[in-house]
């Protein structure tokens, strides 16, 4: 993509609404726009990282099992009141009355949905167990959004459900996900620490949330180091190995992870020697529950046993904040000069910098490796405009593509590029031809 003619509205300022540091920078990048209070647009820049992530979610839900669907955005109040939680759910909950006077809901989550979709259709023990997700906008009425899209009105998540027979199948259904979590944080370039965790106005009585790692997070975290050395990517368990997703799950579990609100510093001591102490800041990215018959029970999901006798089925939930993993990523990811994107979520790879864009040769020079990269499948971004060299660097860094290359009439006459790790800052003066190797490696 040609900066010329690509849409993206940086600013040079910092907004003085933005008071957390991506806040600032998804608005100086030109990433979003503030529609009103906690509601954003997504600019294409914004939209490409966001599409990024909820692909990483979505490969990393179908390796374990799960089957995506979508949902609804709006549902009916009737099927909350039937599992008890309309008038208990809160202001959060947007209600909405249609043309015809019934009662609906802009969905905040979507167990009760989800719950009357499979009491339709199973029946049977045989059919389970089952892992539904889907990617889907929600709506909570926040009392005071703030922080950008980390805590907004409307955001994008990824939420799953399990159907099982009984507690000991859906409690490997809930160890899938566990390690399903760990593994789309561990892609994403993050470090995710599980902890135990109160279930909140989904139910139940076993839910643990996935806290990443941020100098700028909004909790204190007390761990055991133990958790920053393990790459579960390394070694991944066979999903349809029950035993050795437990045993991962066993290992993380049984490891101390607390935030301030749940830290015991005896305890701490107590569990971890002084050496793997680690005291810390993250941010919740994610939260998995396991709530038994709570809604199997009043919405008739019930299938037959091998016996013959009928049970209500088991569920768990299973949600990603997926919009909010793009501010999380970039608390976890940032310099003063702006975002740095981990590979595997950036917009573009590589920044594609013409310093004279007046030069005919420096431009034809610029404009052979642009061809050579998209031709390698590369995704670029080419500042072919006519600002200053200062300008097309802030603006680079501001927006953290992983690579710069950068093309001036120095490196022309001599047939090199500078090419700059963003991550880091090295850079080196190389062939073109090296530095393809390097970027397509």
């Amino acid at each position: 993509m040609r900066r010329s003619r690509y849409f993206l509205p940086t600013l040079k300022e910092n907004p003085s609404e933005a008071q957390i540091v991506s806040h600032r920078y998804m608005l100086r990048a030109g990433m979003i726009r503030q529609a009103s209070a906690g509601i954003y647009s997504w600019l294409p820049l914004g939209l490409r990282v966001l599409q990024k992530i909820a692909q990483i979610v979505r490969e990393e839900q179908d390796r374990s099992g799960a089957q995506e669907v979508l949902m609804p955005t709006i549902q009916s109040a009737d099927l909350w009141k039937r599992s008890g939680r309309y008038d208990g759910y809160g202001k959060e909950m947007l209600r909405i009355m249609d043309r015809h006077e019934r009662e609906m809901l802009y969905g905040p989550t979507n167990e009760e949905q989800i719950t009357e979709i499979f009491a339709g259709a199973v029946k049977s023990y045989r059919d389970l167990p089952r892992n539904l997700y889907h990617i889907q906008w929600k709506f909570r009425d926040e009392v005071r959004p703030r922080f950008g899209v980390m805590r907004g009105r409307e955001f994008l998540m990824k939420d799953a459900y399990s159907f099982d027979l009984d507690y000991e199948s859906a409690r490997v259904s809930y160890n899938k996900m566990f390690i399903a979590y760990l593994r789309t944080y561990a892609r994403m370039g993050l470090k995710a620490i599980p902890m135990e965790a109160d279930t909140g106005p989904i139910g139940g009585d076993l839910s643990h949330e996935f806290i990443i790692l941020a100098d700028t997070g909004e909790s204190q975290v007390f761990a055991d180091r133990d958790f920053l050395s393990h790459d579960v990517l390394a070694d991944p368990p066979d999903f349809d190995d029950a035993a050795a997703v437990a045993s991962v799950v066993k290992r993380f579990t049984s490891l101390y992870a607390r935030t301030d609100e749940k830290h015991d510093q005896a305890a701490f001591e107590a569990a971890v020697p002084e050496e793997r102490r680690y005291v810390g800041r993250g941010i919740e990215v994610g939260h998995i529950f396991y709530f038994g018959t709570k809604y199997s029970e009043p919405l008739g999901a019930r299938v037959a046993k091998p016996d013959g006798s009928e049970t209500a089925i088991h569920g768990g939930s299973y949600g990603i904040g997926v919009s909010r993993l793009a501010g999380a990523i970039i608390e976890a990811s940032h310099d003063e000069s702006g975002i740095i994107w981990p590979d595997a979520v950036a917009p573009f790879k590589v920044g594609l910098i013409n310093l004279r864009a007046a030069d005919a040769a420096c431009t034809a020079a610029a404009d052979a490796i642009y061809a050579r990269l998209q031709d390698a499948g590369v995704e670029v971004l080419y500042d072919d405009t006519a600002e200053s060299a200062g300008a097309k660097f802030a603006e680079m860094d501001l927006i953290g593509l992983p690579w710069q290359l950068v093309v001036g009439p120095r490196g022309v006459k001599a047939g090199t590029v500078e090419l700059k790790r963003r991550a880091g800052g090295e850079k080196q003066e190389l062939s073109i031809d090296a530095a393809m190797a390097r970027i397509c490696g």
